[in-house]
């Protein structure tokens, strides 16, 4: 058989038909044998896909070098699958890990298994179930001759955009993982941006539904064209079959997340690197977990003062639409300049471009302007923020004052907007030549003679500031 794969839960489930659609003998194995023998039974049959009750049984079935993709649950999972499938390889062999590992893990079982003479390849894999049946976004990271054994393959199942599939080689250890973790991360700005448009335009224009759906479905045929505005259109139109009451408005707002959002927050902040939008988007929806006690403030803390929105309706619903646009380049703007500082602190060789263009189908964040961010690296590979390239500065400044006139109706009636604040703040203050920094300094050096530079000379400075 052409590969295995170890793990039959939805994802790994469709990506073995994924493979076999496209020509390529699979192997499977999963820890419950029932599940393996009801996938055989069912959507594999009269497939070549074969199943196996033992990872001894698994190897055996393949042609060497050996390939063997791991979907299961992160953390401990992966590294217990590991240390059983290792000792029944043979050097040369491959293991691929396509869940969402967090990178330093990667980077760990790749040094691990390279001193066993086996090959490790952390990759990304986005898109959801239909992707993984479909066509994902793939990211795998690894040695070079570790990607070109599974190349042919994720060439086939990855998604198919106007320039080739959605995969590239994306660099050493753990960098395929890293750049799926980023993803992530902007996907929990996008989603956060989105809900605000959402309580905006209902907050402060009273929106019904089916207009939502409307206007969503609307910004889905221009620049903001993307997968999340598609399906936001779609959610604003199912209805609830208990109530009769849009789907929507049953659900209790209370966000989930599994961690990738966290991690990409806490690593920026390891690197140096400003993402409020991405780090605002996890805490709105640790936010959203204190349920009891927001219902309970609701009752107690007053609002702003004054009545509603008094401006032109479609006049704001075209701001909301601008400062969407806007936010989302600045979130955009902060993973890749993440990426970027990545890639210098652990040797990843990250291009951007490549990065951008493989977003632009099966993932979760693809959107129409991925094919502008990828031209702009292309222009200029060593861009230090898209904000500076010509096509995005030019959009922001066309759509600047509709930008502020959303974030500042949304101040001024009291509706939260984090995500829009923070990516204004981010634009404001990365376009700020001289900020109030100097101030801190000032403070830590009369605290704890923390020193400063100065504006007029060069050096390390400490002013007695006491007398």
């Amino acid at each position: 058989m052409d590969i295995g794969l170890i793990g039959l839960a939805v994802m790994g489930e469709n990506l073995v038909l994924n493979m076999e659609r496209n020509g390529f003998s699979v192997a499977v194995y999963n820890r419950t044998g029932s599940v393996t023998d009801a996938f055989l039974a069912g959507k594999a049959a009269g497939k070549h896909i074969k199943g196996a009750h033992s990872l001894a049984e698994l190897v055996g079935m393949l042609d060497r070098p050996r390939r063997l993709m791991i979907m299961v649950k992160a953390g401990a999972p992966v590294d217990m699958v590991i240390e059983q499938l290792a000792p029944l390889l043979e050097p040369g062999d491959l293991i691929i890990d396509g869940g969402n590992s967090f990178f330093p893990d990667t980077d760990r079982r790749a040094d691990a298994l390279a001193a066993r003479s086996l090959h490790f390849v952390g990759s990304g894999v986005s898109g959801g179930e239909e992707g993984a049946l479909w066509g994902p976004s793939l990211m795998p990271g690894g040695p070079r001759e570790a990607y070109a054994l599974i190349e042919p393959i994720f060439t086939n199942i990855a998604a198919q955009v106007d320039d080739g599939p959605c995969v590239t080689y994306i660099g050493p250890r753990g960098a395929g993982h890293y750049v799926k973790m980023v993803h992530n991360g902007i996907e929990y700005g996008d989603m956060q941006l989105i809900a605000e448009s959402y309580d905006l335009l209902k907050g402060a224009l009273g929106l019904s539904n089916a207009e939502l759906h409307e206007t969503f479905a609307a910004w889905n045929q221009g620049e903001l064209s993307s997968y999340l505005i598609e399906i936001t259109a779609e959610i604003f139109r199912a209805q609830d079959p208990a109530t009769g009451q849009g789907m929507v408005d049953v659900i209790l707002d209370k966000a989930g997340q599994k961690g990738t959002g966290k991690w990409t927050s806490q690593n920026a902040l390891d690197l140096g690197a400003p993402t409020p939008t991405i780090n605002t988007a996890v805490e709105a929806r640790i936010m959203s977990s204190y349920k009891d006690e927001r219902v309970a403030a609701a009752q107690l803390l007053p609002g702003p003062a004054g009545g509603g929105y008094v401006g032109e309706r479609q006049a704001l619903i075209d701001a909301v639409r601008d400062a969407l646009y806007c936010s989302k380049v600045c979130s955009y703007a902060q993973g890749m300049a993440l990426m970027q500082a990545a890639s210098r602190e652990y040797d990843y060789e990250l291009q951007l471009a490549d990065i951008a263009r493989i977003w632009k189908g099966g993932c979760i964040i693809r959107a129409a302007f991925l094919g502008d961010i990828s031209q702009a690296y292309r222009r200029n590979p060593e861009l230090p923020n898209l904000l500076l390239d010509d096509y995005f500065r030019k959009r922001v400044a066309a759509k600047m004052d509709a930008w502020r006139h959303a974030v500042e109706t949304g101040l001024r009636l009291g509706i939260p907007l984090p995500a829009f604040s923070a990516s204004l703040a981010y634009y404001d203050g990365y376009r700020q030549a001289r900020g109030p920094a100097n101030l801190i300094q000032a403070q830590r050096d009369f605290f704890g003679a923390h020193t400063f530079e100065r504006v007029d000379q060069p050096g390390v400075f400490h002013h007695e500031w006491a007398g």
